[in-house]
């Protein structure tokens, strides 16, 4: 046989070692993230019978909720490139110190957010949203601080057994974390098993409740895995130097949350100004592009586990071969759902509604997520890659300037200078993500021809690229 012919197939082989690996992990992690969107989409469903104004109450508190906490989830990721290559490399002391500076982020970090969450009447109305529903919206984000800390607790678990690669538990407790929450939507929404019927508030009682279950019941299932790493504190754990420079790594992470979701979210403001149908036709088009994005995000989560062990164990060569088959995975899914999207556009907006005026619009909107979402697989992708290396500074600028300085004023100009209106909005996704994408593959690209380095939070080596 040509040695040609038997290295190309000696690399498929290594390839294929590394996808089932790869898809294993990335499964859960997809089924997780779906697992979290799905109790707001319960909430949304189950208060949406009182009447519209309950509905956007609870729609309007929870986006506020999120776009508050979405910096501390993104921070506590820094979990992610440290206990995975401290995994990689055997390092249980590591692993330890980690996941319990964890904890302590998680502490202080529950703080802060319960700080910024506590204004939300004042915010609420200083956005000019609708007086009718201020009060109650505001009334379910004061009762949802409550259930900050066990949900931040949750995100320490979840990345660290992510890690880890253990996932069974989690799994299983965001699916009974749903089916939990479900039940006490009904009871104390609507007023059954003796509990008043309180609506709104009711709503956000059950999730804060869930949360905590959440948290208390993948502590118990993971136990046994966690218990030589939390079993024992470790004083050191409180390091005021290693847990800065933990923040270090994390901090990056939580602007780079705070950016995407402000940029998606400024796009949805603007589009309010054409008007109603607009806004449900944006609706409509964000909601299938971020339910094909849960692949690759599953896949960017993985990605950062794959490539963490590798460094961990000093293993250059399965590090990049960890970063393609990642890329082939997130990027394949996106152009196959790709090619949905550009040729079937009016159907799928028909599963929506049947409004002949936001189908027509939506129409128009899909065929551009369809080109966009091929982009954002390569950035997602790209971002868990960069993670698992331990570099969270060049994705954050990458986010700054493709979303805040090339697709914000690319969507203003397309949108209102150019007549283009709601699709020269979208247009601007195009060109942001797009630009995201090429720095971040490029920047993996780079990385990967030089040296790749061990995190250390504990010693004065380098703690991140």
């Amino acid at each position: 046989m040509p040695s040609a012919t038997r290295r190309q197939r000696a690399g498929s082989d290594v390839s294929a070692g590394e996808l089932r690996p790869l898809v294993a992990l990335a499964l859960p992690v997809v089924v997780v993230q779906v697992g979290l969107m799905g109790m707001g989409v319960v909430d949304s469903v189950m208060v949406g019978h009182l009447s519209a104004r309950s509905l956007a109450a609870v729609a309007l508190g929870s986006l506020y909720f999120f776009n508050i906490i979405v910096f501390a989830m993104g921070t506590l990721m820094a979990l992610d490139p440290i206990v995975a290559q401290a995994v990689g490399a055997g390092d249980d002391l590591a692993i330890a110190r980690g996941v319990q500076r964890g904890f302590v982020l998680c502490v202080a970090l529950s703080a802060v957010t319960a700080l910024a969450l506590a204004p939300a009447a004042r915010v609420i109305t200083w956005a000019r949203q609708p007086a009718e529903i201020v009060p109650e919206a505001a009334a379910y984000v004061r009762v949802s601080i409550l259930g900050v800390l066990p949900f931040l607790a949750f995100v320490v678990l979840r990345q660290s057994l992510q890690a880890m690669h253990r996932l069974a538990a989690i799994v299983v407790t965001i699916v009974g974390a749903n089916l939990l929450n479900a039940g006490l939507n009904w009871v104390f929404i609507y007023g059954h098993l003796g509990s008043r019927a309180l609506g709104v508030v009711g709503s956000a009682i059950a999730t804060v409740i869930s949360r905590w279950v959440m948290f208390a019941a993948l502590l118990a299932l993971s136990w046994p895995v966690l218990r030589p790493y939390l079993g024992a504190l470790r004083r050191d754990a409180l390091g005021p130097r290693p847990l800065a420079r933990m923040l270090g790594i994390g901090v990056p992470i939580g602007f780079q949350q705070v950016l995407e979701v402000g940029a998606f979210g400024t796009i949805g403001l603007l589009m309010g100004w054409f008007g109603t149908a607009q806004v449900a036709a944006h609706q409509i088009a964000i909601q299938l592009a971020s339910l094909t994005f849960m692949v690759p995000l599953g896949v960017s989560g993985a990605a950062a586990v794959r490539v963490g062990h590798a460094i961990g164990a000093g293993d250059s060569a399965r590090a990049r071969r960890a970063a393609r088959v990642s890329f082939v995975c997130g990027v394949g899914f996106m152009s196959a759902t790709a090619l949905l999207f550009l040729s079937a556009p009016g159907w799928l907006a028909g599963l929506f509604t049947k409004d002949a005026t936001v189908v027509g619009i939506a129409s128009l909107l899909i065929p551009v997520a369809g080109v966009f979402q091929v982009f954002d697989g390569a950035q997602a992708v790209a971002a868990g890659v960069l993670r698992g290396i331990g570099d969270t500074r060049a994705p954050l600028a990458a986010m700054l300037a493709g979303y805040w300085l090339i697709g914000l004023p690319v969507s203003v100009y397309l949108g209102f200078r150019t007549g283009a209106g709601p699709i020269g909005l979208w247009w601007g996704f195009v060109a942001g993500l797009s630009s995201v994408a090429l720095f971040l593959s490029l920047r993996v690209g780079v990385l990967f021809r030089g040296e790749l380095r061990r995190l250390h939070v504990d010693d004065d080596r380098p703690a991140a690229v």
